[in-house]
C-alpha cells in the first residue's frame, strides 16, 4: 500500500451526523476530497442537498439525508435509505452536538439555580447524539466490512471552560465513552470496528460565533480570553481539523483506537504563564 492510499477513503460509505453545520461543512467535503462518499446527514435539508450538489457537481460523491440524532426512527429511517442506495455503511462521524442558550451560565447568574433543563439538553444532546447513531450506524458496520466511528469532543471536557457546563459534561461523557466503547468493540470485533475522537480547541461555529466575537468581528471579552490562552493566538480555522478527520478514518490509523487527538493550537497545554 503506497503513502496516498493509506490516507484514501476511496468509495467507503462515510455518514456525517451535523454534516449539516460548519464543522461538518467541512468535514463532508475533505472525506469527499479523499475519495469517499459523504452521506451528509442533519436536520437542515436544504443545506443538506446543496452540500451533495456542490460536492457532486466538483467530481466527488455526496449524498445528502435528513434525520435528528436525537429522534433513533429517523436515524433508523436513514440507515434504511443509505442501504438501499449503496448497500454499507464504512465509517461513522459523531459531528452533531453543541451548545444552545439556555444552557449557558451567565456571570452574574446564581450557581445554585442554574437552568437544570437547559443543562440537561446540552447534556443529553452530546451524549445520547453521540451513542444512539453509533447504535444505529455502528451495527451495520459490524455486520458488514466495519469501518471507523469518529467522536468529537472539546477542549472543555478537560479543562474548566466557564459558562459552558452542560456542554462541557456532554462532552466528558464523549470521553468515556470512546474509551470505554473501544475496548468493548475490541473485545467483540477485534480490529474490525475502532473509534477514536478529535478534541477541537476554539473554532468559530454558529452557536458559538455570539459568545465569541462582536457583529463586526471584533472579540468579545470571551474571545480575547480565548485567543490568550491559545498559545497560537487565534481561533482555529474548520479545514484544519479534517487532517485529524482523514487519518481517523482510513487505514492509516488502523492500530489507533480509544484516543483522543487533539486539534486546538495548544490550548489544553498552556497554564496561562
Amino acid at each position: 500500500m503506497g503513502s496516498n492510499d493509506l490516507f484514501s477513503l476511496k468509495n467507503k460509505v462515510i455518514v456525517v451526523t451535523g454534516g449539516t453545520g460548519i464543522l461538518g461543512g467541512s468535514f463532508v467535503k475533505a472525506i469527499a476530497d479523499a475519495g469517499g462518499i459523504a452521506v451528509i446527514l442533519g436536520r437542515n435539508a436544504e443545506v443538506g442537498k446543496q452540500r451533495a450538489d456542490e460536492i457532486n457537481a466538483n467530481g466527488g460523491q455526496a449524498f445528502s439525508v435528513t434525520a435528528d440524532v436525537m429522534e433513533e426512527s429517523e436515524l433508523i429511517n436513514a440507515r434504511d435509505i443509505i442501504l438501499e442506495k449503496y448497500g454499507t455503511i464504512d465509517g461513522l462521524v459523531n459531528g452533531a452536538g453543541g451548545n444552545m442558550p439556555e444552557a449557558v451560565l451567565a456571570p452574574e447568574a446564581d450557581i445554585f439555580s442554574m437552568n437544570i433543563e437547559g443543562m440537561k439538553k446540552a447534556l443529553a444532546l452530546n451524549t445520547w447524539g453521540t451513542v444512539v447513531p453509533t447504535h444505529v450506524f455502528g451495527a451495520v458496520m459490524a455486520k458488514k466490512n466495519g469501518g471507523s466511528i469518529v467522536n468529537i469532543s472539546s477542549v472543555s471536557s478537560q479543562q474548566a471552560v466557564t459558562k459552558v457546563l452542560g456542554y462541557s459534561m456532554g462532552k466528558a461523557a464523549v470521553d468515556c465513552y470512546t474509551k470505554w466503547y473501544a475496548v468493548e468493540l475490541a473485545n467483540r470485533y477485534g480490529d474490525k470496528i475502532r473509534m477514536n475522537s478529535i478534541m477541537p480547541g476554539f473554532f468559530l461555529t454558529e452557536q458559538n460565533r455570539t459568545l465569541l466575537t462582536q457583529p463586526d468581528g471584533s472579540y468579545t471579552d470571551r474571545g480575547n480570553l480565548v485567543v490568550k490562552n491559545t498559545p497560537y493566538k487565534r481561533f482555529g480555522k474548520p479545514e484544519e481539523l479534517v487532517g485529524a478527520l482523514i487519518y481517523l478514518l482510513s487505514d492509516a490509523s488502523r492500530f489507533v483506537t480509544g484516543t483522543t487527538l487533539g486539534v486546538d493550537g495548544g490550548f489544553t497545554i498552556f497554564s496561562g504563564v
